[in-house]
């Protein structure tokens, strides 16, 4: 196939076809549909677990990285029988609940997986995240702001997992157990924004117009909604280098480590060394904190 401008893989007893398989999709990064493909197979249970059961947006660049992009949401038509739906705000978004899907939009050069944070069918946030995104695309101050950031989860009894975006940012997840609300969370992350934005005025901002950020460095708790979305862990991102939204650890935060390491060249052997990091924290409950706060 690989020789060929279109060829047939079976996944699943399903049958995906994929054209132009040496097309190149990460040009600087010299990565081609085919071996995309292949990287998707390693990353996919893990990928997957953050995907399923969700209401999925890609980004889908036809010619690749260098080329021109668009979001897509509602699913495109005709669809393979193995490719299931769901339906919301009248939205047909694509269920991503298997590899062969996966692959199938690999195929489709969907290059960025972001699924909404709630579940299909439900109301609750399936975790909760935030968002740091610096003002400036080289932030030499990103890593120690989201270590000062951890620590004021840890000091108010949060475990959280920080995760390169794959772009400029990092997130910050918590898995949360079932029974807490959208907006108890919103106002969880305003008070941590305040507190901190009150603590380090030069580092951070809760400003929403990035034109009056300066060079502070945004914490967004507003995105975190049902309805929106956000890139999966272990989703590839569109960059030149073919990076990877990747868990870290908050020693690494510590050390200052550089989130362009973690590519689709290096994420099998990290993989296999660490595991799933966000895997590894329990599920908690925020009640404590959220009667602390007086919510």
């Amino acid at each position: 196939m690989t020789a060929t401008k279109s060829g047939v893989i079976v996944v699943e007893d399903n049958e995906i076809t994929v054209s132009n398989p040496q097309k190149l999709l990460w040009t600087e990064a010299g990565i081609t549909k085919i071996e995309y493909l292949q990287k998707l197979i390693a990353l996919s249970p893990y990928l997957l677990t953050y995907s399923r059961n969700r209401y999925m947006t890609v980004i889908r660049y036809p010619n690749g990285v260098d080329g021109k992009s668009f979001y897509q949401k509602n699913a495109p038509n005709p669809l393979p029988d193995f490719v299931k739906t769901a339906v919301h705000n009248a939205i047909e978004y694509i269920h991503m609940d298997s590899l062969s899907t996966l692959l199938w939009l690999g195929n489709l050069a969907a290059l960025e997986f972001h699924p909404s944070f709630e579940y299909i069918g439900g109301e609750e946030p399936a975790e909760w995240v935030l968002d740091i995104d610096p003002s400036q695309e080289e932030e030499p101050r990103l890593m120690e702001a989201v270590a000062i950031i951890g620590e004021a989860l840890t000091s108010m009894g949060i475990e959280s997992v920080p995760k390169t975006s794959g772009a400029t940012g990092v997130q910050i997840f918590v898995p949360i157990l079932k029974g807490h609300t959208f907006e108890q969370l919103r106002r969880i992350g305003k008070f941590i924004g305040n507190y901190l934005t009150q603590k380090h005025p030069e580092l951070f901002t809760i400003e929403r117009l990035k034109k009056n950020r300066e060079d502070r460095i945004y914490i967004d708790y507003v995105q975190h909604w049902a309805g929106k979305s956000l890139s999966a862990p272990y989703t590839p991102r569109a960059r030149k280098e073919a990076t990877v939204s990747t868990p870290l650890t908050w020693d690494e935060v510590r050390k200052g480590i550089s989130p362009k390491q973690f590519t689709l060249q290096t994420i099998e052997a990290r993989l296999k060394e660490k595991g799933d990091l966000i895997a590894k924290v329990k599920k908690q409950s925020l009640e404590s904190v959220i009667e602390f706060i007086g919510l």
